[in-house]
């Protein structure tokens, strides 16, 4: 505040002229009839009594108006800042692009975060927009997404605007340009601009400036760069927090390694605090904590003291089994004398370089319990299944699971009591093949052009399946006869697939072919997109193929699901845990932050990007007209209260 705006207000100063007038302002004292006073001589009057403070609407708009001339003087000298455009004379289009990952929810120094700050600058653009203007809105919290599409209603921007909240989503700014410069980029108007408002924390401290040349034709305007001026922000969060075999595994990220001094992380039961150590002050760690009781308990891991996002600083602790794996069931003695070394299929696994584990098992499992680590089980030539194990497969199935038949010789030699129920109905056979080849068109929109290696396969043999079984699959892959080579099927939440050679290379070579490979590549991108790993990255959709009903209860309340290509999906917009129902079922999933959005160091800007010729961020407000009015208002209302009021009569 100026010298001048400070002089003009200190006219206020002079309400207590009034105030003492009405104060200081004598009159006589009130004459009450005593008849003995007649008997005392007459002396002159002395006594006066000071008035007290009368006529009391009268001095309060006496003030008033003393406070309006202040007002009055000082109202020029007043500046407020808000964003306006620089206009060459032609409407603008414009995509105001809004930071609403979780690093915008610090505080520097205030009251409101840096994601208020920023839509308040964004309401402020929208004020300036005039008609024939367009406007766009793009969010940046990864993944960058459209909230509004380029539009001249600006009453529709503003109620989009209204609906923008902030989540705690990685940053993915240059998406999230890329967009907004598609949106405006064909408009017919001819001054077209993107205009961020963000922190520039993404993660990416030494990326190219943002708002380089990239597109000279839709130039970018960091709008709010004090957003990213505050240095010594600081963060430390929760990645994860596990549970196993009696402790606990506290991993977490720190923007500062200073920023862990002094902390604590401490494993909560509901208020109790059951374990504490002290954090130590590095960028990225773990601490390990002992835990005595039972597993079934709800437990949280939490930091202590204050940094600049609390939203990262707590977090359940949940008994993880690490990311889901690949089973391999099989007979590893018969192949391991075959190929000299681990199975066929082992071996593919490993030259596709699948980030999934693989793990060898000698049976397909009887208990429930045990198939919860798999996304994907691969039984080569099983004998059957006994109703144990058809129990624990088909609950494997149904939650989401992969399961991988490859039918042999074994398979249609299975024991009584072994079948392939709820799979197939009906047993299988096995007997020679009238044709050595795969018919390569029918696989190709599956395994591409490798499905043309999968001829001259030199089978010994070919499993055969009812036709009430084979009918009930969809086809991938047929023999050059029209037999089903390759069949998959869903169920509830997953899928079964089946093979009609078995994988060995005892009974053919299909194993050593590319479109092996390429059949493998597809089971396991079908395995990771139904897979449901309990924790993941919050913003990362969890997809529920198969499911009918799926209900979500987060951190913030009710989260929305929708439909994408025939499965339910859900995302996850806040970190902690979210209740899950589906179809009836309940399940319990964690959103985990980001690694990089705890990185507060703020991204380089292009020096174009803050020219003034796309905008400001000061403008004059000039009100003395309205309090001028007042003032007028207040005069007259005085001449009127002046009118009416009567003076007190005196008694005689």
């Amino acid at each position: 505040m100026s010298f001048l705006t400070v002089l003009a207000l200190a006219v206020a100063a002079l309400i207590a002229a009034p105030y003492l007038a009405h104060r200081l302002r004598r009159q006589r004292a009130d004459e009450v009839p005593f008849a003995p006073a007649r008997l005392v001589p007459e002396a002159p009057p002395k006594a006066r009594r000071r008035a007290r403070l009368e006529d009391r609407s009268l001095f309060a708009i006496r003030a008033a108006s003393v406070v309006a001339l202040a007002l009055l003087g000082a109202s020029p000298l007043v500046r407020c800042s808000r964003l306006a455009l620089s206009r060459g004379g032609a409407s603008v289009a414009v995509a105001i692009v809004i930071d609403d990952s979780m690093s915008m929810r610090a505080k520097d120094g205030g009251d409101r975060s840096r994601f208020a700050r920023a839509k308040k600058g964004a309401e402020e653009i929208l004020a300036s927009l005039r008609e024939g203007d367009a406007a766009a809105i793009v969010l940046a919290g990864a993944p960058a997404r459209v909230g509004l599409a380029a539009t001249t209603d600006v009453g529709a921007a503003r109620a989009a605007l209204e609906g923008v909240v902030e989540s705690d989503r990685a940053t993915d700014l240059d998406g999230a340009v890329a967009i907004a410069r598609t949106l405006v980029g064909q408009l017919p108007q001819i001054d077209r601009r993107v205009i961020v408002l963000s922190d520039l924390a993404d993660g990416n401290a030494d990326a190219p400036p943002l708002g380089g040349a990239a597109d000279a034709t839709v130039p970018v305007w960091v709008a709010m760069p004090e957003l990213a001026k505050d240095t010594d922000a600081a963060d430390c969060g929760i990645l994860a927090a596990d549970r196993a075999g009696g402790r606990a595994r506290v991993r977490f990220a720190c923007s500062l390694p200073r920023a862990a001094a002094g902390r604590e992380v401490q494993i909560k039961d509901g208020d109790k605090v059951l374990q504490t150590a002290s954090l130590p002050q590095t960028a990225l760690g773990e601490v390990m904590l002992p835990i005595v009781g039972d597993d079934a308990r709800e437990l949280f891991a939490v930091l202590t003291g204050d940094d600049a996002v609390a939203a990262d600083d707590r977090a359940l602790v949940v008994v993880e089994s690490g990311p889901a794996a690949i089973a391999v069931v099989g007979d590893r003695s018969d192949d391991a004398v075959s190929t000299g070394g681990a199975p066929v299929v082992e071996q593919a696994l490993a030259a596709l370089h699948v980030d999934m584990a693989v793990r060898p098992i000698p049976q397909a499992p009887d208990r429930r319990e045990d198939t919860a680590a798999f996304a994907a089980m691969l039984v080569d030539d099983p004998p059957g299944f006994t109703p144990e194990q058809r129990h624990a497969l088909a609950a494997f199935v149904d939650r989401g699971g992969v399961l991988v038949l490859a039918l042999g010789r074994r398979a249609a030699a299975a024991p009584l009591g072994a079948t392939f129920e709820p799979f197939l109905a009906r047993a299988v056979g096995f007997g020679p093949t009238p044709t050595q080849s795969a018919d390569p068109a029918s696989g190709a929109p599956a395994l591409g052009d490798a499905a043309a290696s999968l001829s001259d396969l030199a089978a010994k043999g070919r499993a055969a399946l009812a036709p009430d079984d084979a009918s009930a699959f969809e086809p991938i892959l047929k023999w050059s006869d029209g037999a089903p080579f390759v069949m998959r099927r869903a169920r509830g939440r997953g899928e079964v697939w089946v093979t009609t050679l078995p994988f060995s290379v005892d009974v053919s070579d299909m194993a050593l072919r590319p479109g092996f490979l390429s059949l493998l590549d597809a089971i396991v991108g079908d395995a990771k997109e139904r897979s449901s790993p309990l924790r993941g990255d919050v913003g990362v959709p969890w997809v529920f193929a198969g499911a009918g009903a799926v209900e979500a209860i987060g951190p913030g309340g009710r989260v929305a699901s929708s439909r994408d290509d025939g499965a339910l999906r859900i995302v996850p917009t806040l970190i902690g845990p979210h209740r899950l129902t589906v179809d009836g079922t309940p399940e319990l999933r964690v959103a985990a932050p980001v690694q990089r959005e705890i990185d507060l160091r703020p991204r380089a800007v292009a020096s174009t990007a803050t020219s003034s010729s796309l905008g400001g961020g000061v403008s004059v407000v000039d009100v003395s007209w309205a309090i001028a009015l007042v003032l007028l208002v207040l005069v007259a209302a005085e001449t009127v209260v002046r009118a009416v009021t009567r003076p007190r009569g005196e008694i005689a």
